[in-house]
């Protein structure tokens, strides 16, 4: 087939007769994902009271940690890739049994985690790490495919989350508290790394879109300059120096500084102008728990006890991860859609439920006399985000706009 007679990606999507949710990839990722951050969260609240005891080889905090770092962000990694980078590459994405049959193999990775108790442990790995890897080949085919070398660093930090991963079940095999471990900070701070340099170039970009259309006033700076660069590598020492020497006094400066440095970065991006559409504050709102989360972090290696360590880090967990993966999801859900770009009073709640589990669950290592409550809510807050967006934006992802019902 020549260059000309290539279908369009709409054509691709128009000639597939099998469910909506599997012509494009964003569609069975997000709402997956909206779902098993759901019902994680749903398990967990229970497991943390001591009411629930699940079928996992991993104890309660590490079965928690994964299913929320490499279950629920793999998911999202996933739809985003899947629909960026035909865009990136000006290919075709992938649609039909191809795309269900990678998630049907994200899915079996949250189930064989899940009854890991009886199974070996190099079995439950294999199968969980195989979506990541899958995952990894089909992006790399198609970034070089594309020829659209910029990109492979995204492919890099894929492959060290996938990695963190494996350390991840390395560590639980050994019997330790894998939630505790490297593993955990390897791919934390890969998906820390991401937002750095995709939200750094998505969050200055779809501002200035915005923006432009408001009349004029301070715009975005342009992503990727020398400041740019300087902070994201300091935050990538601080990374590493946080996964290999995670208490050391040079690891809480490093963290310090970046947390500094991402300060000013987020400042350079005009979103002070952005406070009358919540589609676009969130960018910043979520933006912002990169520093804020590497300077709580830093913080505590520095003066142990100030926040707890768990607590400091949910800055990063549910904070960046949570709140960004949210403002992603809602924002393509809407535009690939064919849906207006502003936020309506159900996604504003979405995005303030969300925010209530990120300040209750630190809030608990502040007052740990009422920790447990605190939890409870923060537990509340986080199912409420997701099951909001499983609930609002199903539709959407469920079925195809009316026009292009075949």
């Amino acid at each position: 087939m020549t260059a000309a007679s290539s279908p369009t990606t709409a054509q691709q999507m128009r000639a597939w007769r099998g469910p909506a949710i599997l012509t494009y990839g964003f569609r069975p990722f997000f709402f997956g994902g909206a779902v098993w951050a759901m019902l994680a969260m749903v398990l967990w609240v229970p497991m943390l009271s001591g009411h629930v005891m699940l079928p996992t080889a991993f104890d309660p905090v590490s079965w928690h940690a994964h299913e929320v770092l490499f279950g629920y962000l793999g998911a999202v990694i996933a739809g985003f890739l899947m629909t960026a980078v035909p865009n990136w590459t000006g290919r075709l994405p992938i649609v039909g049994w191809r795309l269900g049959a990678l998630a049907l193999l994200w899915l079996a990775g949250r189930l064989v985690v899940l009854v890991s108790s009886g199974l070996p442990p190099l079995l439950v790995a294999m199968v969980d790490l195989a979506f990541p890897v899958v995952l990894a080949l089909v992006i790399s085919r198609e970034i070089i495919a594309g020829k659209n070398w910029r990109n492979l660093i995204v492919l890099g930090m894929l492959a060290a989350f996938a990695l963190g991963n494996g350390m991840f079940h390395l560590d639980a095999a050994r019997g330790d508290v894998a939630a505790q471990g490297a593993g955990l900070r390897f791919g934390l701070g890969a998906a820390v790394l991401m937002i750095g340099v995709i939200g750094g170039r998505i969050v200055p970009s779809f501002t200035r879109n915005w923006l432009a259309k408001r009349g004029p006033g301070a715009l975005p700076t342009a992503p990727m300059q020398g400041f740019d660069k300087l902070a994201l590598l300091v935050l990538l020492v601080g990374l590493l120096l946080w996964v290999v020497v995670p208490t050391h006094p040079a690891t809480g400066a490093a963290l310090v500084l970046a947390g500094v440095l991402h300060i000013a970065r987020l400042a350079r991006w005009a979103g002070h102008r952005t406070t009358s559409e919540p589609l676009v504050l969130v960018l910043h709102l979520a933006y912002a728990f990169v520093p804020l989360g590497a300077l709580a972090l830093g913080a505590e290696i520095l003066l142990p006890g100030l926040l707890g360590m768990a607590a400091a880090q949910h800055l990063w967990m549910a904070g960046a991860v949570g709140l960004m993966t949210l403002a992603v999801m809602t924002r393509a859900t809407l535009g690939h859609t064919g849906q207006a770009l502003t936020a309506n009073a159900a996604t504003v709640a979405i995005y303030a439920a969300l925010l209530v589990a990120v300040f209750a669950r630190l809030a608990a290592g502040i007052w740990p006399g009422i920790a447990h409550e605190l939890h409870m809510l923060a537990g509340t807050g986080w199912i409420g985000a997701f099951g909001g967006f499983a609930l609002v934006y199903g539709r959407l992802l469920l079925r195809l706009p009316a026009a292009k019902r075949i």
